[in-house]
């Protein structure tokens, strides 16, 4: 990137910190229209890196690894925004407690209106659907259909 060229609009969609192997690794998901390059990855790790540096205290006292990357394609829908972007896509929904006797549910969403899911799914050979109260969600993700 070049000194003073304004980013691309990137979206942060998420971050982890955790122990992979021996190390501590810093997960950056960013995405954008399009998708991510190996360039983008570079350039915002070059941006990223130095910032990090002068956050006092050091929110990392370890030593860990910068990984900047795409969410990929089983991306996490983790916000109701998110979840709104999805309708029309094939999503994995993990519910805090059962509906229809399924605590996980693979289908096309349908609809969200900021409380409820609408999902489309198979149950054996047969297409059903199902309302999902979005506070039942525990966690939600772009699921690839095979």
């Amino acid at each position: 990137m070049l000194e003073g060229q304004i980013p691309q609009p990137y979206e942060l969609v998420d971050i982890e910190y955790a122990k992979l192997g021996g190390d501590m690794v810093l997960s950056v998901f960013v995405d954008k229209p399009g998708g991510i390059t190996v360039e983008d990855t570079a350039d915002l790790t070059d941006l990223i890196s130095p910032l990090l540096d002068t956050i006092q205290p050091d929110p990392f006292p370890e030593n860990y690894f910068l990984e900047v990357s795409s969410p990929g394609l089983e991306r996490p829908l983790k916000t109701a925004t998110a979840m709104e972007a999805a309708v029309g896509s094939y999503i994995h929904v993990s519910l805090y407690q059962a509906i229809d006797k399924k605590k996980q549910i693979e289908g096309d969403l349908l609809s969200f209106d900021g409380e409820t899911l609408q999902l489309e799914y198979m149950d054996k050979t047969r297409k059903k659907q199902v309302e999902i109260p979005y506070k039942l969600v525990s966690k939600a993700r772009l699921a690839v259909k095979f």
